[in-house]
């Protein structure tokens, strides 16, 4: 190994073929940007810029339905809506897509006839692209910049119905609320959110992990040699995130310390967009609360804590927004006596959690040496980072259709401290899930739940393998999408 020398602003470090880099000891005060690791250490496979993303398929499925109705994709911004719509636009014989800020000029086509065949006799003449029934996807993006355009999709289903036509855009959540009857019950919705944990091992180019680990289970432990594979991936997916900008770069470049300037532009980007939300609340009213998210993800959240400025109602819409905007979601209480879960929900008592581990990380400022050089949780887990992950995955795989909803339990007996950090459902069941600090751990509250509410068994999930603990079943963490 090279030497490493505070004289000098960079060094080249070399490792020896096949060294993990997880075992380097580097002095406390010892700065990773001053490596330059060798291109053999960490590579990643050559990868193309297609991105396969978990929503494709539902798409695709929507394209084929016999009985279609126009779709709303739905999602914070720089999540990929436009990209997958793209590549879904390759499978017709026309894509015609509508960018209502890059062409302002295109909504005057909406300014007085609603109909679609005036629609699409415009935007046929203006684009010199066909737009036909069955054979054209038409695809309105930024359709918040034009509330007629929103108005116009419930025509396409009731006079247009044969032909496909997708609409989405940032901050969309907004211009919902405002247009008075934009079809309800006339269109569908899907939600799409930053990559999980299985669509960046696609990106990549690890897939071949994803059915070595499908084909576990706490009865059937993966093989450790796969297991530390993917607990090194899923650390680094922690610093990464699944912003597809972001895990683009890291593809690219194999360069943490790129990704994390591009995940900088990105919180930029995202906290002058609050200048857009100035007619409906006070500006810094928004990044007090919104700051707060960031500061207290995990943890029962406090409005009072996010300002001592504005009352009690500014911080509530403020952190509404927010919710709509996609930028982060409740963790409501549920009593958990039963199912639905959301019967029980205690409206005051939530938790909320930020959308994207990234964003997260990079927000709190976390050491990136702690992460790459951690062997358990409680190394990584600053900030409540591996909560907001596995909340992260429950979001990506069960809220497709609808708005995400999450909870938790905690015993509501005074002074019990006894507290379960998510609840599910699977068959007519409720499912305890309990995130654990490392490899071992105590599961008091587990049991406190399960003798209770008189479930059937338990999840426990860690940098553990899959295991079995009575009626406590153990999911890595790389695998807690599985529960579904």
């Amino acid at each position: 190994m090279g030497r490493i020398s505070d004289r000098f602003a960079s060094v080249r470090v070399v490792f020896p073929t096949g060294f993990n880099i997880f075992r380097v000891v580097f002095p406390t005060d010892f700065s990773l940007s001053r490596v330059v690791f060798p291109t053999n250490v960490l590579s990643l496979p050559n990868k193309s810029a297609d991105m396969e993303r978990l929503i494709y398929p539902s798409l695709l499925d929507w394209k084929t339905a016999s009985e279609r109705k126009p779709l709303l994709l739905r999602g914070a911004r720089q999540v990929g809506k436009t990209y997958v719509v793209r590549q879904l636009g390759k499978t017709f014989n026309y894509y015609l897509e509508v960018n209502f800020e890059r062409e302002p000029e295109v909504k005057t086509f909406f300014s007085q006839n609603l109909t679609p065949d005036h629609i699409v006799e415009k935007l046929t003449a203006y684009y010199n692209i066909p737009v036909i029934d069955q054979q054209t996807l038409l695809f309105f993006d930024e359709i918040q910049s034009c509330h007629p355009a929103i108005q116009s999709l419930r025509f396409f289903h009731e006079m247009r119905s044969g032909l496909h036509v997708i609409a989405a855009g940032s901050l969309l959540e907004f211009a919902l609320e405002e247009v008075p009857s934009f079809g309800v019950g006339r269109l569908r919705s899907m939600f799409m959110y930053p990559l999980s944990f299985n669509e960046f091992l696609k990106a990549v180019g690890k897939e071949q992990l994803i059915p070595i680990k499908a084909a576990a289970s706490p009865k059937k432990p993966i093989d450790e040699v796969f297991h530390r594979q993917l607990t090194e991936l899923f650390i680094r997916f922690l610093l990464v995130g699944g912003m597809p900008e972001v895990v683009q770069t890291y593809i690219k470049s194999n360069d943490l310390l790129k990704t994390q300037r591009v995940l900088d532009d990105i919180i930029i980007t995202m906290e002058d967009d609050f200048a857009k939300y100035k007619s409906k609340i006070n500006t810094s009213r928004l990044k007090d609360v919104y700051l707060s998210v960031i500061n207290q993800t995990g943890n029962k959240f406090n409005l009072t804590k996010s300002s001592e400025i504005g009352n009690h109602e500014q911080k509530k819409q403020a952190l509404e927004m927010l919710i709509m905007a996609g930028l982060c979601y409740k963790v409501n209480h549920s009593s958990a006596n039963g199912l639905p879960l959301a019967v029980e929900k205690k409206e005051k008592v939530y938790k909320v959690i930020f959308f994207d581990t990234g964003i997260l990380q990079r927000s709190l400022k976390l050491s990136l040496n702690d992460f790459m050089l951690a062997d358990s949780i409680n190394m990584i887990n600053k900030g409540n980072i591996v909560e907001q992950f596995v909340a992260l995955e429950l979001v990506k795989k069960k809220f497709q259709d609808s708005k995400p909803e999450l909870f938790y339990w905690h015993r509501e007996t005074k002074g019990s401290n006894a507290e379960v950090d998510y609840l599910t459902e699977k068959n007519k069941h409720i499912i305890p899930i309990e995130v654990k600090s490392g490899n071992q751990g105590k599961m008091q509250s587990l049991f406190v739940f399960l003798k209770e509410k008189k479930q059937p068994y338990g999840i426990r999930t860690s940098l553990e393998n899959f295991a079995q603990y009575d009626d406590i079943k153990v999911f890595p963490l790389y695998a807690i999408d599985q529960l579904f």
